[in-house]
């Protein structure tokens, strides 16, 4: 009988010890799942209040996306390396082209004309300390774009300047994305307050940030 339990024992832990492993590993697992760079990364508090609802969220999106197809948005997002001009997007009367990292090329840099602050006068360049164009080699182009594709863009971290959830409702309080709403005479603004966007932006977001079929 002694033998016996001696060698009952000697398998009987080593099972339980494989047991264990296995749930360390999967409780791993499942804790890297919520740290996806698609997530509200280290913002647990945000995180846990997502709701998610896809109709709400298609809903939002559609709002969200008259505003970024209005020329305030979209004529920075051009489909080209060319920055658009005007409330009817005409090609940039400068010839500025975007340039590595979307600040313009050689002497012809977008901060030659667009300063820190708007320029006073009817038509004058507007201004902004990070007036830019998006970098070659993250375009965000909204031109042309259909509301499904605009939408997975912005969500795919790999092609929207490499930001989580968390990230893309801070950028849309960015003081380059807010000075859409403040060009300067002449310019007709975005179809939506400034106000009124955020909200539907968050709505998108924080209830999935689903696309559009």
């Amino acid at each position: 009988m002694k033998q016996h339990s001696k060698i009952k024992s000697r398998y009987f832990f080593p099972e339980k010890t494989i047991i264990v492993m296995m749930v360390i590993v999967s409780v791993i697992a499942t804790t890297s799942a919520f740290k996806n760079k698609n997530d509200f990364t280290g913002d647990r508090a945000t995180y846990d209040h997502i709701n998610k609802d896809s109709i709400e969220s298609v809903k939002a999106f559609m709002q969200v996306y008259k505003v970024l197809m209005s020329p305030r948005c979209m004529n920075c997002h051009p489909s080209g390396d060319a920055p658009l001009q005007g409330d009817d997007s005409h090609m940039h009367t400068m010839n500025v082209l975007r340039g590595i990292d979307g600040t313009g090329v050689y002497a012809v840099k977008c901060s030659k004309c667009h300063q820190p602050t708007n320029v006073s006068g009817l038509h004058t360049p507007p201004g902004n300390p990070k007036w830019q164009l998006p970098p070659a080699n993250m375009k965000m182009v909204f031109q042309g774009k259909t509301p499904h594709q605009l939408a997975l863009q912005i969500m795919n971290y790999n092609q929207n300047g490499h930001k989580n959830k968390k990230q893309l409702l801070e950028h849309a309080r960015d003081t380059l994305v807010k000075s859409g709403w403040d060009m300067g005479e002449g310019r007709m603004p975005p179809p939506l307050s400034y106000d009124a966007f955020l909200t539907v932006w968050d709505t998108w977001i924080k209830k999935g940030g689903y696309s559009p079929k």
